[in-house]
């Protein structure tokens, strides 16, 4: 009998001492030059669907004072490429393809036959500097319902006249302070700031806010995140 008590005993024992090595097991791992990417991956890939099971819908972002606002002149003008990819504002339109009822080009006029909304929201860049500015424009599932979108699809993604691209999850698009956003600072955008269409997202970080937007897509499926995601960054990033 008492063997019976030390052999349990011994193996509570022994489950313990493991989960105190644990960290250790994992920290040897990455010590491991072929490991290191894969398990970087993995923990990125946990994290990002920890964070879109944790995202609420309906909860908004903080909103601000005009008092707390950046100064326009102060508010970084953060590139990809080029700062003016040198759209054709006559010419521009926002091409809109995938899962929709209603493909086809629509103009900045048209998008702004929409209600629009003005926000006072903090914009967080992953370089480590953010700031309060104001934006307007109309919210994306405004637009969405406009084209008939199925809002049953996974993702929507984005395409700009400098070349870079973006994917936003389905119920970050359909948030209510996901906006495409023409104004800053009750202004037309700068062409230094995107214009004449970008996302504002204060739900998100920065590189998910795309500039100089040309296309959208309503998609279940996506060959690319974003750019700075298919370089290893976050694809959910929520704030």
């Amino acid at each position: 009998m008492n063997s019976r008590i030390d052999e349990r005993k011994f193996r509570r024992i022994s489950r313990r001492e493991l989960l105190k090595l644990t960290p250790i097991v994992a920290l040897g791992a990455f010590a491991v030059p072929a490991l290191q990417k894969p398990l970087l991956k993995a923990g990125l890939g946990f994290s990002d669907w920890a964070s879109g099971k944790l995202f609420r819908p309906g909860h908004l972002a903080p909103t601000f004072a005009d008092s707390d606002l950046t100064p326009f002149s102060k508010f970084p003008i953060n590139g990809y490429d080029v700062d003016d990819p040198g759209v054709d504002f006559d010419r521009w339109t926002l091409t809109v393809a995938g899962a929709v009822q209603k493909p086809g080009d629509y103009t900045l006029a048209q998008i702004q036959t929409l209600p629009k909304f003005s926000q006072n929201t903090r914009h967080v860049c992953v370089e480590g500097w953010d700031v309060i500015g104001n934006f307007g424009g109309a919210r994306l599932s405004d637009f969405l319902k406009t084209i008939g979108a199925d809002t049953t699809a996974r993702f929507v993604t984005v395409q700009c006249a400098d070349d870079y691209y973006e994917s936003l999850d389905m119920a970050t698009a359909l948030h209510p302070q996901t906006l495409l956003c023409y104004e800053m600072y009750g202004q037309p955008l700068t062409r230094e700031h995107g214009a004449p269409l970008r996302l504002n997202i204060p739900t998100k970080v920065g590189y998910k806010q795309a500039k100089y937007l040309t296309d959208l897509k309503v998609t279940n499926v996506i060959e690319r995140v974003g750019y700075w995601e298919d370089q290893g960054y976050s694809e959910f990033y929520g704030l």
